[in-house]
Protein backbone atom coordinates (compact mmCIF):
# COMPACT_ATOMS: atom_id res chain seq x y z
CA UNK A 1 0.00 0.00 0.00
CA UNK A 2 1.27 3.66 -0.69
CA UNK A 3 2.37 5.33 2.38
CA UNK A 4 1.09 7.70 3.99
CA UNK A 5 0.56 9.91 6.84
CA UNK A 6 -0.90 7.43 9.48
CA UNK A 7 2.68 5.35 8.72
CA UNK A 8 3.79 4.59 12.40
CA UNK A 9 5.76 1.86 14.50
CA UNK A 10 9.55 0.76 13.09
CA UNK A 11 10.88 1.51 9.59
CA UNK A 12 13.74 -0.03 10.00
CA UNK A 13 16.68 1.21 8.47
CA UNK A 14 18.51 -1.59 6.38
CA UNK A 15 22.32 -2.24 5.69
CA UNK A 16 23.18 -3.96 2.61
CA UNK A 17 24.47 -6.95 3.05
CA UNK A 18 27.87 -7.66 0.93
CA UNK A 19 30.54 -10.10 0.57
CA UNK A 20 33.75 -9.79 1.58
CA UNK A 21 34.85 -9.57 -2.13
CA UNK A 22 31.79 -6.71 -2.34
CA UNK A 23 29.67 -8.51 -4.37
CA UNK A 24 25.85 -8.06 -3.38
CA UNK A 25 24.54 -10.87 -0.37
CA UNK A 26 21.69 -11.48 -1.70
CA UNK A 27 21.02 -14.96 0.48
CA UNK A 28 21.82 -12.35 3.13
CA UNK A 29 19.74 -9.63 1.60
CA UNK A 30 16.77 -12.45 1.85
CA UNK A 31 17.91 -12.94 5.50
CA UNK A 32 18.16 -9.45 6.79
CA UNK A 33 14.39 -9.16 5.05
CA UNK A 34 12.94 -11.86 7.18
CA UNK A 35 14.51 -10.55 10.30
CA UNK A 36 13.19 -7.24 10.17
CA UNK A 37 9.78 -7.94 9.41
CA UNK A 38 9.57 -11.16 11.77
CA UNK A 39 10.46 -8.86 14.43
CA UNK A 40 7.69 -6.84 14.01
CA UNK A 41 8.73 -3.57 11.94
CA UNK A 42 6.39 -2.22 9.79
CA UNK A 43 8.33 -1.52 6.77
CA UNK A 44 12.02 -1.22 6.12
CA UNK A 45 13.84 2.01 4.36
CA UNK A 46 16.52 0.90 2.35
CA UNK A 47 19.03 2.38 0.39
CA UNK A 48 19.70 5.14 3.15
CA UNK A 49 22.96 6.87 4.53
CA UNK A 50 23.60 3.14 5.97
CA UNK A 51 22.58 1.55 3.13
CA UNK A 52 25.83 2.50 1.36
CA UNK A 53 23.58 3.54 -1.78
CA UNK A 54 26.07 5.62 -2.97
CA UNK A 55 28.30 2.13 -3.52
CA UNK A 56 25.74 1.04 -5.81
CA UNK A 57 25.24 1.37 -9.27
CA UNK A 58 21.81 3.01 -10.56
CA UNK A 59 21.10 -1.21 -12.30
CA UNK A 60 22.34 -3.08 -8.79
CA UNK A 61 20.12 -0.23 -7.15
CA UNK A 62 17.01 -0.90 -8.78
CA UNK A 63 17.60 -4.63 -8.14
CA UNK A 64 17.97 -4.89 -5.06
CA UNK A 65 14.65 -2.86 -4.11
CA UNK A 66 12.73 -5.05 -6.73
CA UNK A 67 14.17 -8.50 -4.17
CA UNK A 68 13.45 -6.65 -1.36
CA UNK A 69 9.76 -5.93 -2.15
CA UNK A 70 9.42 -8.88 -3.50
CA UNK A 71 10.52 -10.71 -0.63
CA UNK A 72 8.67 -8.16 1.74
CA UNK A 73 5.68 -8.54 0.44
CA UNK A 74 2.62 -6.37 1.67
CA UNK A 75 5.16 -4.80 4.57
CA UNK A 76 5.98 -1.19 3.58
CA UNK A 77 9.27 -0.75 1.56
CA UNK A 78 10.83 3.00 1.20
CA UNK A 79 13.69 3.29 -1.06
CA UNK A 80 16.19 6.29 -0.60
CA UNK A 81 16.58 8.12 -3.90
CA UNK A 82 18.35 11.02 -3.22
CA UNK A 83 21.28 11.54 -6.07
CA UNK A 84 23.13 14.56 -7.20
CA UNK A 85 21.06 15.04 -10.35
CA UNK A 86 17.03 14.98 -11.14
CA UNK A 87 17.43 12.13 -13.81
CA UNK A 88 18.97 9.53 -11.83
CA UNK A 89 16.23 10.11 -8.57
CA UNK A 90 13.20 10.13 -11.27
CA UNK A 91 14.37 7.08 -12.93
CA UNK A 92 15.10 4.90 -9.42
CA UNK A 93 11.57 6.58 -7.99
CA UNK A 94 9.41 5.68 -11.09
CA UNK A 95 11.53 2.21 -11.21
CA UNK A 96 10.91 1.42 -7.32
CA UNK A 97 7.09 2.30 -7.66
CA UNK A 98 6.36 0.26 -10.14
CA UNK A 99 8.02 -2.24 -8.27
CA UNK A 100 5.60 -2.14 -5.79
CA UNK A 101 7.24 0.10 -3.06
CA UNK A 102 5.61 2.16 -0.64
CA UNK A 103 7.35 5.54 -1.17
CA UNK A 104 10.43 7.25 -1.50
CA UNK A 105 12.89 8.91 0.92
CA UNK A 106 14.33 12.54 -0.42
CA UNK A 107 17.29 14.34 1.38
CA UNK A 108 18.52 18.10 0.70
CA UNK A 109 22.03 18.61 -0.99
CA UNK A 110 24.52 19.69 1.13
CA UNK A 111 24.74 22.99 -0.77
CA UNK A 112 21.13 24.46 0.10
CA UNK A 113 22.03 27.60 2.32
CA UNK A 114 18.65 29.67 2.65
CA UNK A 115 15.37 28.86 3.04
CA UNK A 116 14.13 29.28 -0.28
CA UNK A 117 16.88 27.81 -1.87
CA UNK A 118 15.77 24.43 0.46
CA UNK A 119 12.49 24.98 -0.90
CA UNK A 120 12.88 25.58 -4.54
CA UNK A 121 14.70 22.72 -4.35
CA UNK A 122 11.67 20.21 -3.02
CA UNK A 123 9.52 21.53 -5.87
CA UNK A 124 11.86 20.67 -8.57
CA UNK A 125 12.40 17.20 -7.08
CA UNK A 126 8.91 16.74 -6.68
CA UNK A 127 7.85 17.87 -10.43
CA UNK A 128 11.25 15.60 -11.77
CA UNK A 129 9.54 11.98 -9.67
CA UNK A 130 5.96 13.10 -9.92
CA UNK A 131 3.45 14.19 -7.54
CA UNK A 132 1.51 10.86 -7.32
CA UNK A 133 4.57 9.42 -5.29
CA UNK A 134 4.83 9.52 -1.57
CA UNK A 135 7.81 10.67 -0.11
CA UNK A 136 9.29 11.44 3.04
CA UNK A 137 11.56 14.15 3.75
CA UNK A 138 14.97 13.59 5.72
CA UNK A 139 16.00 16.15 8.15
CA UNK A 140 19.37 15.20 8.91
CA UNK A 141 21.54 18.84 9.35
CA UNK A 142 24.38 16.76 11.53
CA UNK A 143 25.27 14.87 7.91
CA UNK A 144 23.52 16.97 4.91
CA UNK A 145 24.80 20.24 6.40
CA UNK A 146 20.89 22.08 5.45
CA UNK A 147 18.87 23.85 8.55
CA UNK A 148 15.23 23.68 8.03
CA UNK A 149 13.59 24.94 10.63
CA UNK A 150 10.19 24.09 11.85
CA UNK A 151 8.43 26.61 9.79
CA UNK A 152 10.24 25.28 6.35
CA UNK A 153 9.22 21.95 7.14
CA UNK A 154 5.97 23.64 7.40
CA UNK A 155 6.05 25.06 4.06
CA UNK A 156 7.43 22.26 2.39
CA UNK A 157 4.17 20.14 3.85
CA UNK A 158 1.77 22.53 2.76
CA UNK A 159 3.37 23.30 -0.81
CA UNK A 160 3.43 20.19 -1.38
CA UNK A 161 0.79 17.26 -0.78
CA UNK A 162 2.61 13.88 -1.55
CA UNK A 163 5.19 15.23 1.43
CA UNK A 164 3.29 11.96 3.77
CA UNK A 165 6.15 11.73 6.18
CA UNK A 166 9.04 13.47 8.18
CA UNK A 167 12.59 11.74 8.94
CA UNK A 168 13.07 13.65 12.82
CA UNK A 169 17.03 13.01 12.77
CA UNK A 170 18.04 16.66 14.14
CA UNK A 171 20.11 16.87 17.13
CA UNK A 172 18.57 18.03 19.52
CA UNK A 173 15.61 17.90 17.78
CA UNK A 174 12.73 17.49 20.74
CA UNK A 175 11.48 21.08 20.23
CA UNK A 176 11.21 20.68 16.55
CA UNK A 177 8.65 17.73 17.11
CA UNK A 178 6.82 19.79 20.05
CA UNK A 179 6.78 22.54 17.05
CA UNK A 180 5.52 20.51 14.35
CA UNK A 181 2.81 18.65 16.21
CA UNK A 182 1.64 22.57 17.46
CA UNK A 183 1.21 23.61 14.08
CA UNK A 184 -0.62 20.61 13.55
CA UNK A 185 -2.80 21.34 16.90
CA UNK A 186 -3.58 24.77 15.90
CA UNK A 187 -4.65 24.32 11.99
CA UNK A 188 -1.06 25.37 10.38
CA UNK A 189 -0.05 22.32 8.88
CA UNK A 190 -2.00 19.36 7.91
CA UNK A 191 -0.89 16.15 10.07
CA UNK A 192 2.01 14.36 9.05
CA UNK A 193 3.87 10.85 10.10
CA UNK A 194 6.93 11.87 12.06
CA UNK A 195 9.65 8.99 12.57
CA UNK A 196 13.27 9.67 14.47
CA UNK A 197 16.34 8.04 13.46
CA UNK A 198 19.73 9.20 15.00
CA UNK A 199 20.15 5.81 16.13
CA UNK A 200 17.75 5.87 18.17
CA UNK A 201 19.56 7.73 21.05
CA UNK A 202 16.30 10.17 22.09
CA UNK A 203 13.69 7.87 20.94
CA UNK A 204 12.22 7.72 24.86
CA UNK A 205 11.31 10.89 24.43
CA UNK A 206 10.83 11.77 21.51
CA UNK A 207 8.00 9.40 21.35
CA UNK A 208 6.38 11.51 24.31
CA UNK A 209 6.73 14.69 22.51
CA UNK A 210 4.48 13.19 19.44
CA UNK A 211 6.96 10.85 17.31
CA UNK A 212 4.82 8.49 15.50
CA UNK A 213 7.65 5.84 15.71
CA UNK A 214 11.19 4.85 14.65
CA UNK A 215 13.27 4.87 11.26
CA UNK A 216 16.30 3.72 12.21
CA UNK A 217 19.00 1.12 11.99
CA UNK A 218 20.01 0.24 15.36
CA UNK A 219 21.49 -3.52 15.35
CA UNK A 220 18.36 -4.51 17.56
CA UNK A 221 14.81 -3.50 15.90
CA UNK A 222 13.19 -5.72 17.92
CA UNK A 223 13.98 -3.29 20.68
CA UNK A 224 12.87 -0.32 19.28
CA UNK A 225 9.33 -2.05 18.00
CA UNK A 226 9.57 -3.22 21.68
CA UNK A 227 10.03 0.41 22.85
CA UNK A 228 7.33 1.97 20.47
CA UNK A 229 4.90 -0.20 21.59
CA UNK A 230 5.61 0.42 25.27
CA UNK A 231 5.67 3.85 24.35
CA UNK A 232 2.44 4.21 22.80
CA UNK A 233 0.59 2.41 25.77
CA UNK A 234 1.43 4.64 27.83
CA UNK A 235 3.78 2.18 29.59
CA UNK A 236 6.30 5.17 30.49
CA UNK A 237 8.59 3.74 32.92
CA UNK A 238 8.72 0.43 31.16
CA UNK A 239 10.08 1.81 28.17
CA UNK A 240 12.48 3.72 29.54
CA UNK A 241 14.19 0.93 31.33
CA UNK A 242 14.43 -1.06 28.36
CA UNK A 243 15.68 2.02 26.60
CA UNK A 244 18.07 2.25 29.38
CA UNK A 245 19.46 -0.98 28.96
CA UNK A 246 20.16 -0.22 25.52
CA UNK A 247 21.61 2.67 25.35
CA UNK A 248 25.54 2.05 26.03
CA UNK A 249 25.22 0.08 23.10
CA UNK A 250 23.09 2.30 21.06
CA UNK A 251 25.76 5.10 22.02
CA UNK A 252 28.59 3.08 20.89
CA UNK A 253 27.08 2.38 17.17
CA UNK A 254 26.11 5.95 16.62
CA UNK A 255 29.58 6.64 16.68
CA UNK A 256 30.53 8.90 13.35
CA UNK A 257 32.74 6.90 10.64
CA UNK A 258 32.54 3.85 12.47
CA UNK A 259 29.41 3.04 13.49
CA UNK A 260 28.06 1.33 10.29
CA UNK A 261 30.93 -1.05 10.96
CA UNK A 262 29.55 -1.93 14.79
CA UNK A 263 26.04 -2.13 13.37
CA UNK A 264 26.85 -4.75 11.08
CA UNK A 265 29.26 -6.40 13.08
CA UNK A 266 26.29 -6.83 15.42
CA UNK A 267 23.73 -8.26 13.26
CA UNK A 268 26.36 -10.47 11.83
CA UNK A 269 26.87 -11.64 15.21
CA UNK A 270 22.94 -12.31 15.68
CA UNK A 271 22.74 -14.43 12.52
CA UNK A 272 20.94 -11.82 10.31
CA UNK A 273 23.74 -11.39 8.02
CA UNK A 274 26.54 -13.53 7.09
CA UNK A 275 29.35 -11.03 6.98
CA UNK A 276 30.11 -7.52 8.27
CA UNK A 277 31.95 -6.48 4.94
CA UNK A 278 31.66 -2.65 3.97
CA UNK A 279 32.08 -1.82 -0.23
CA UNK A 280 34.88 0.04 -0.55
CA UNK A 281 35.69 2.90 0.73
CA UNK A 282 34.59 1.75 3.93
CA UNK A 283 36.01 2.11 7.40
CA UNK A 284 36.62 -1.04 9.87
CA UNK A 285 36.17 -2.61 13.37
CA UNK A 286 39.63 -2.68 15.00
CA UNK A 287 40.25 -5.80 17.29
CA UNK A 288 39.91 -3.36 20.01
CA UNK A 289 36.54 -2.36 18.80
CA UNK A 290 35.54 -5.76 18.53
CA UNK A 291 36.29 -6.76 22.48
CA UNK A 292 34.54 -3.35 23.42
CA UNK A 293 31.17 -3.89 21.31
CA UNK A 294 31.57 -8.12 22.78
CA UNK A 295 31.78 -6.25 26.46
CA UNK A 296 28.41 -4.21 25.85
CA UNK A 297 26.56 -6.89 24.38
CA UNK A 298 27.26 -9.18 27.64
CA UNK A 299 26.56 -6.53 29.81
CA UNK A 300 23.00 -5.89 27.86
CA UNK A 301 22.55 -10.17 27.80
CA UNK A 302 22.31 -9.59 31.87
CA UNK A 303 18.64 -7.11 30.89
CA UNK A 304 17.56 -8.37 27.78
CA UNK A 305 17.93 -11.98 26.41
CA UNK A 306 18.52 -11.13 23.19
CA UNK A 307 21.73 -9.95 23.51
CA UNK A 308 22.80 -13.30 24.69
CA UNK A 309 24.79 -14.54 21.94
CA UNK A 310 27.32 -17.59 21.09
CA UNK A 311 31.12 -17.02 22.28
CA UNK A 312 32.73 -15.84 19.08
Amino acid sequence: MPLDVTAKGVYVIAPTPFHPDGRVDESSLDRMTDFFLGAGCAGMTILGVMGEAPKLDGAESLELSRRIIRRAASAGIIVGVTAPGFAAMRSLARGVMDAGAAGVMIAPPSHLRHDEAIIGYFHQAIEAIGPDIPWVLQDYPQLFQVQMTPGIIRRIVSDLPSCVMLKHEDWPGLEKISALRGFQADGSMRPISILCGNGGIFLDFEMARGADGAMTGYAFPDMLVELVKLSQAGERDRAHDLFDAHLPLIRYELQPGVGLAVRKYVLMRRGVIASDAQRRPASAMSATARQEVEYLLSRLARHDARAKLPPV
